[in-house]
């Protein structure tokens, strides 16, 4: 592989985080952007000839921060063109399990196990499960459909609805206030409650359960729910029921807390490929398809008439290396053809005009010919946090920014003079400040 460095004043694109904007002095009104990724460059190089790249590069994202991410970052990025997804991520496994044998002395699975995204969700609600945590989801959705109890039966009837169950084993002993707790915690992922059904006694039938929701449904639901679950004498099984994404969130979260609160969990690390992503996810406010990972993965061999047709049921060639419930690489196969491409800008309700001012570098090099290729990026400094057993990202970077994405040493970002102001041919509007105590 190839050490080549790729631009960090590049173009601002519509698609992924908001950019950091760079003005040009010479060039008055227009601005450059700090890349959130060498992307583009990197499959410029796989079209040039270079067939096997890599960066430790600098990445940089204006978006809303958390204790795993920071505004600017680095990513070990690789780029490779002749190479199928089952060969690259046999590849990148190799890589990091040399990591962490080396660094941890830790053996890694030799081959990573592998989930579809369909499955992940199905049984986990996640597209980057934490597999250390034994709990499952139950699906219960086909059941509920004519229930009486009204927030099961509507959430079962949404064309867009889930009911979903956990079944916690010993659950019954949790406390009232520890229920309460739980049903705030999910609360926070959107879910409006948190209904639950106790296990005393399965030899006493529906009289050896304790829940407010039973009178609610009838006794063959019952029976299905106690058979599904697999529940024991002594467990809980707790219930979501809304929209799929809010049960996949709140479950999911839910399953994460008890299971390593409860002793529902193994310790270690447990490494895995989350492949068959679908390529584009409904973004409802805004009625349009966005890129599930970006603009330029290929879809699956057989669904690029979906990309016109429906768009929903197109899968990609993409495929998340997860650990311990993070995300640390994602990749894909990239689209190689221009007129793909094209097709994917325009279920993304990109216009012509736009993708040719945004990407008309790009299309211009598919045009001639590109090989088939893919890569994939690894966050390094989220690596090194969960190697280090760091609780956040910024104990392993040496100037970390805080959530507000200022810097404590340097008191950035801060003001700068009208004079340098002018010369960027920029004016500051006006805006209301509040007292920093206020």
């Amino acid at each position: 592989f190839l050490d080549i460095e790729t631009p960090m004043l590049t173009k601002s694109t519509p698609e992924g985080a908001r950019d950091y904007l760079v003005p040009s002095r010479v060039n008055a009104g227009h601005f450059f952007a700090l890349p959130q990724s060498p992307q583009l460059f990197k499959q410029l190089l796989m079209v040039s000839g270079f067939d096997r790249y890599y960066q430790i590069t600098r990445c940089f994202r204006d978006e809303d921060l958390r204790a795993d991410r920071q505004p600017e970052f680095t990513q070990i990025d690789i780029e490779t063109s002749f190479l199928s997804a089952d060969e690259i991520m046999s590849l990148m496994e190799e890589m990091i399990r040399g990591l962490f044998k080396t660094l941890n002395n830790v053996d890694l699975p030799n081959p990573f196990p592998r989930l579809t995204y369909a499955d992940a969700m199905f049984k986990y609600g996640s597209d980057k499960p934490d597999l250390r945590v034994l709990l499952e989801f139950t699906e219960l959705t086909d059941i509920m459909k004519d229930v009486p109890f009204k927030v099961f039966r509507e959430a079962a009837e949404k064309p867009d609805g889930r009911v979903a169950a956990i079944c916690v084993p010993r659950g019954g002993e949790l406390s009232r206030k520890e229920i309460d707790d739980y049903t705030s915690f999910v609360a926070i992922y959107g879910a409006k409650g948190l209904a639950y059904i106790k296990v005393n006694s399965l030899a006493d039938g529906v009289e050896g359960l304790q829940s407010p929701i039973l009178k609610f449904l009838p006794e063959e639901t019952i029976k299905t729910i106690l058979a599904r679950t697999n529940a024991q004498n002594g467990d809980l099984i707790f219930f979501g029921a809304d929209k799929t994404k809010v049960v996949n969130e709140s479950l999911g979260a839910l399953r994460i807390k008890i299971g390593h609160q409860h002793g529902h969990a193994e310790s270690g690390w447990k490494p895995l490929w989350v492949v068959d992503f679908p390529m584009f996810e409904r973004d409802e406010e805004e009625n349009r398809w966005q890129a599930l990972h970006h603009p330029f993965t290929s879809p699956a061999d057989g669904h690029e008439d979906f990309l016109e047709t429906d768009p929903g049921k197109a899968i990609s060639k993409a495929y998340d290396m997860v650990l311990n419930g993070s995300e640390i690489g994602g990749g894909s196969v990239r689209i190689h053809r221009q007129d793909v491409q094209s097709k994917v800008f325009r279920a993304l309700n990109i216009s012509e005009l736009e993708a040719q001012e945004k990407f008309g570098f790009l299309l211009e090099a598919l045009q001639y010919g590109a090989p088939p290729h893919g890569g994939i990026a690894f966050g390094l400094d989220r690596i090194l946090t969960m190697m280090t057993g760091s609780e956040s990202i910024r104990d392993v970077i040496a100037f970390p920014k805080t959530q507000r994405a200022q810097c404590l040493l340097t008191h950035a970002p801060s003001t700068v003079d009208e004079k340098q102001l002018r010369e960027l041919n920029i004016r500051l509007r006006q805006t209301e400040t509040k007292p920093v105590n206020g």
